[in-house]
């Protein structure tokens, strides 16, 4: 019975509509999926309840570490509203020289991030896709750094990255700049752009595992067959 009202709960909210500018979570992503998603295509594979209540719990640990630091920082900001051209979003904080995204994870992969680090790992690589979205942020909000803040949801552990947005002679902004030119070609087009999977790469199986978390998973490859 209880779970029953969860799950209705959760399910009953409303698909979000895409308001047709870019996302900054975008960046990174398949450009087939950021193309329908801007076109506000139905998914073929919405979530799942448990993908649901996952999500739901990711967003309870999220908000208790943000609310934590707006308390002993009054003066940072959240939700800060972002438009710059055809791009829009919401950062998580924003303080005098930084902007900060809290992201919740599984512990087996928050534990893992180390195992990477300690394997020697560049932390640029193992988060590209999260450092794009933070570090657009941070230039557009003209804030020299950007951190990502990892928080395990089985036990609260914590785990900090810190970049500068500007290193490297423009690294990031030059990153961010391909990503959002690639982007605004493919939406310009008529034909839908090709698949292109670029996250959760799978050394065992040496392929990015995208694919299985795509809300258009099955419209793609009955396109691709």
């Amino acid at each position: 019975m209880i779970q029953e009202i969860v799950d209705q709960e959760l399910g009953s909210k409303e698909r979000k509509q895409s308001s047709g500018l870019i996302s900054p979570s975008a960046l990174g992503q398949c450009f087939r999926r950021v193309w329908w998603a801007r076109k506000n295509e139905v998914p073929t594979n919405p979530p799942d309840a448990r993908t649901l209540r996952v999500f739901a719990m990711g967003n309870l640990v999220e908000k208790f570490v943000v609310d934590n630091l707006l308390k002993r920082y009054p003066d940072w900001q959240t939700q800060v509203e972002v438009t710059k051209d055809d791009v829009h979003g919401y950062a998580d904080i924003v303080t005098p020289d930084e902007v900060i995204d809290v992201k919740s994870q599984h512990s087996r992969k928050f534990w893992w991030n180390t195992k990477e680090m300690q394997a020697g790992k560049d932390i640029r690589d193992m988060f590209l896709n999260h450092w794009l979205q933070v570090m657009a942020y941070a230039w557009f909000l003209d804030k020299p750094k950007a951190r990502l803040v990892y928080v395990s949801k089985d036990d609260l552990c914590v785990q900090e990255y810190s970049l500068e947005v500007g290193e490297k002679d423009g690294y990031w902004k030059g990153l961010i700049d391909e990503e959002l030119t690639k982007i605004r070609y493919f939406c310009g087009e008529k034909n839908i752009p090709p698949a292109t999977p670029r996250l959760y790469w799978k050394e065992k199986e040496q392929k990015f595992g995208e694919c299985e978390y795509c809300q258009f998973k099955d419209k793609c490859q009955k396109g691709e067959k």
